[in-house]
């Protein structure tokens, strides 16, 4: 692993990205430090400290601990995000955006500029809404109108800044910009969360407890990292065979192919899609202070992960069974419309392709379908594995961790992504990758 990472900075080209990467990173973590001017920074630390949930514990968890610091990056790339999936769902809806997709890199850069506007749209709008819902509670020092627009003004273009930053490390860098952005977000926290947990099940406790529940503690997390990367890598490859045909006097074809169909198809889409969905009445609940009363209020608890999973409160395991049942949905939902199985079988029937024992068209559409959906249920077993684990320990040992999760198959599945890039670049100049160390 050194040795690789030694001959990939001895390549002018990699080194430059890899340093143009880190420079921006840099530039990242400074920008979170700088406060919006006119705000009370301590007010949303109070603020968390009161609400009995964890919704925007997630939240902040994106933004690096932007938003709890207040600063001009409070927003961060989340807009982008949302955007992003909009957009991804608005693309299958709306047939002119679906020919978009079709045109090529034309149609996609046309569909880039769309979803640029998105994100201001909607970074304009929750700086918006986050200035006038606590302007008058104590986040603005003076409230009034000039200093509400600085909020609005400061927040927006920092989130807008972000967006052209992660555009940049795509193109000048290394990996995809945005995604690189998001997972030193989540790495910055990552620290802090481990010394609380030593702090809490490690120092001042027996040696061989201490011992333990260190030991413990490493385990769980190389665990589900080792589950991370065996679920990103598992694909289960369909083989496609193309009929012989004559052109003038040569016989063409008669190669054997392979369809990669992943068994995490829709990535972490569905985590993050169950996560809003349990999530949005909490969040909206909280910003008007309502903390609900007999029925509403229990089911508020139920659906706030800080309360599943405790032995004291085993009611409010309940919603942790909705939250696996969103999971699973949204696998098979995002994959349906991101994985055509009738459109790859007409395009296998005009190129004289067919799968070994299955008749093409309907036939073909219908055997991926059923393989699809096996291998879909599996990818959403293994995320839900991965999400319930952190739940457990939290709601019986009280151990809280941001980077658990979500957060780790984002860390996991963009580093690895950014290595395989990594390594193609350096493979043209025969150097031997990350991958094959």
């Amino acid at each position: 692993m050194l040795t690789t990472l030694k001959n990939a900075f001895k390549i002018k080209e990699i080194r430059e990205k890899i340093l143009f990467t880190f420079a921006m990173l840099v530039v990242i973590r400074l920008g979170s430090q700088l406060p919006v001017p006119g705000v009370d920074r301590n007010y949303f630390s109070n603020w968390f400290a009161q609400q009995t949930g964890d919704a925007f514990s997630f939240f902040d968890a994106f933004t690096g601990g932007s938003f709890l610091n207040m600063s001009i990056l409070a927003l961060n790339i989340t807009p982008y995000i949302t955007s992003s999936i909009i957009m991804q769902l608005l693309t299958i809806a709306i047939p002119k955006l679906e020919e978009m997709h079709k045109e090529g890199e034309d149609g996609r850069k046309k569909i880039a500029s769309i979803t640029r506007y998105v994100t201001v749209g909607l970074a304009l709008i929750e700086s918006t809404a986050m200035a006038f819902a606590f302007g008058g509670s104590g986040l603005l020092e003076v409230n009034n109108f000039l200093n509400k627009l600085t909020v609005i003004v400061a927040l927006t273009a920092g989130s807008a800044f972000l967006m052209w930053i992660g555009e940049r490390i795509t193109e000048k860098g290394v990996g995809n910009g945005i995604s690189i952005v998001l997972v030193i977000n989540i790495i910055s926290s990552i620290p802090n969360d481990i010394a609380n947990l030593f702090e809490q099940f490690v120092f001042g406790k027996a040696v061989a407890t201490g011992v333990v529940a260190a030991v413990i503690i490493f385990a769980v997390i190389i665990g589900m990292v080792i589950l991370v990367i065996l679920l990103n890598a598992a694909v289960r490859k369909i083989p496609v065979q193309y009929a012989k045909k004559v052109q003038g006097r040569k016989m063409v074809g008669g190669q054997t192919s392979s369809i990669p169909l992943r068994v995490n198809t829709a990535g972490v889409i569905p985590i993050i899609f169950a996560s809003s969905l349990m999530q949005l009445p909490v969040i909206v609940c909280s910003f008007f202070g309502y903390q609900g009363t007999g029925v509403w209020a229990h089911i508020l608890k139920g659906l706030s992960s800080s309360n599943w999973c405790k032995p004291s409160e085993p009611v409010y395991t309940i919603g942790l069974v909705v939250y696996i049942a969103l999971v699973i949905f949204f696998a098979y939902f995002y994959t349906s419309i991101t994985f055509n199985p009738i459109e790859i079988a007409e395009n296998m029937k005009k190129q004289g392709g067919f799968i070994p024992g299955i008749r093409p068209g309907r036939p073909t559409s219908e055997y991926l379908t059923r393989i699809l959906n096996y291998i879909i249920f599996i990818g959403a077993v293994g995320l839900t594995i991965i999400c319930v684990i952190p739940f457990v320990f939290n709601g019986v040992f009280g151990a809280s961790v941001s980077f658990a999760g979500t957060s780790l198959i984002i860390i996991v599945s963009v580093v690895l992504e950014t290595m395989k890039q990594i390594e193609s670049q350096m493979l043209v100049r025969n150097y031997k990758g990350f991958l094959n160390d």
